[in-house]
């Protein structure tokens, strides 16, 4: 019964829904959800730094049910996606009406889509790649499969990696560099794929040529059906859930650095390369994501197994409050480039 608890990760789509259905001042309801009620509660709810055993860890990677929590998402993307462009079709709304709504399913698309393709992302079967790709397709973001998993796992907390933010650095820089450092190196992932095979890397057999086309197609039958202001709503939507993922993906890495070892390489990754926050609350709303250090340890772990470590860094904040306070970078890194100090230096005395 307590796994039941993940059932709460449907709140962010649900709420969307409720934006869409009810309109007005509700339009903004999951952004109230995720960056108001959520950090409000977070303080005053339990943290948890508990571990499974190995028989719990056995039965919950064979369960099934946490894959189907996984998989509903794909239907409430798309439908909630689908709603929102029938319903500005259909509906005369506001301009603060329509910025709600990009912003409440912008959100959607970020937890449920990309985070959620991100996990399936790192199985190793043909149909969870798949949907993982599917739940990508909203936000734009398909490239985001090859960089993740053959760029950023390889080359995280060091500076090869343009999503691991550096200290000091302003998250609304991180997201130019990031953004387009990710294209870029997608894009060479694939290159060096291909050539190792002989294959042309002009080719349908560069899976990010066939990204473009699916994109370019998708995009192409929105402004098909829903026309000019169609095709505006879904790329504000996908813009929305690709700058919280960046955003994500800032905090994750802030300021953490991998060392240099003799021979020139970078030493392996382990659990002091990532922050995390043992939240209750928003560890369930993510899917265990900010259990991140584990993760980054141990890829191809299933989230409902993922473990805490008692020598990773902790966020001082839940990943909700954490990206509202780096908005506001002097704030941010009076925060937090003092705890990487205090960090460093328990780790050097240890």
């Amino acid at each position: 019964m307590k796994d039941l608890k993940y059932l709460t990760a449907y709140l962010i789509p649900l709420s969307a829904i409720l934006a869409l259905y009810l309109q007005g001042w509700w339009s903004f309801a999951t952004v109230i959800l995720a960056f108001g009620i959520i950090p409000a509660l977070e303080p005053f709810l339990p943290r948890s730094q508990k571990n499974l055993s190995v028989e719990e860890s056995v039965n919950k990677k064979k369960d099934r049910y946490f894959d189907w929590l996984l998989y509903l998402n794909l239907p409430l993307v798309y439908g909630i996606l689908l709603y929102f462009l029938f319903s500005f079709s259909s509906t005369e709304l506001a301009g603060y009406e329509i910025t709600g709504l990009i912003l409440s399913v912008g959100i959607v698309i970020g937890t449920s889509g990309i985070n959620v393709g991100h996990e399936l992302g790192h199985r190793l079967n043909s149909t969870d790649r798949f949907l993982a790709k599917a739940l990508l397709l909203p936000a734009l973001y398909m490239h985001f499969h090859i960089e993740h998993n053959r760029g950023h796992h390889k080359y995280v907390s060091t500076d090869e990696d343009p999503a691991s933010a550096k200290k000091g650095e302003w998250i609304f820089t991180f997201w130019i560099r990031s953004l387009f450092g990710g294209y870029r190196n997608a894009w060479k992932h694939e290159a060096k794929r291909l050539k190792k095979k002989n294959a042309s890397v002009v080719s349908l057999k560069n899976e990010m040529i066939r990204f473009l086309i699916i994109q370019i197609t998708y995009l192409a039958l929105i402004f098909g059906f829903f026309g000019l202001t169609g095709l505006a709503i879904s790329l504000g939507c996908a813009f929305t859930g690709v700058l919280l993922l960046e955003s994500i993906n800032y905090i994750e890495h802030y300021g953490l650095r991998r060392q240099v070892l003799p021979n020139g390489s970078y030493e392996r990754v382990n659990p002091t390369h990532s922050w995390n926050a043992n939240y209750e609350l928003g560890r369930i709303m993510l899917y265990e994501l900010t259990r991140h250090s584990d993760h980054h340890y141990i890829a191809s772990k299933k989230y409902q197994l993922l473990d805490h470590h008692y020598e990773s860094p902790e966020l001082p904040l839940g990943y909700p409050a954490a990206m509202l306070l780096a908005m506001v970078p002097p704030l941010w890194f009076n925060v937090m480039d003092q705890r990487i100090e205090k960090y460093h230096s328990s780790r050097a005395a240890a």
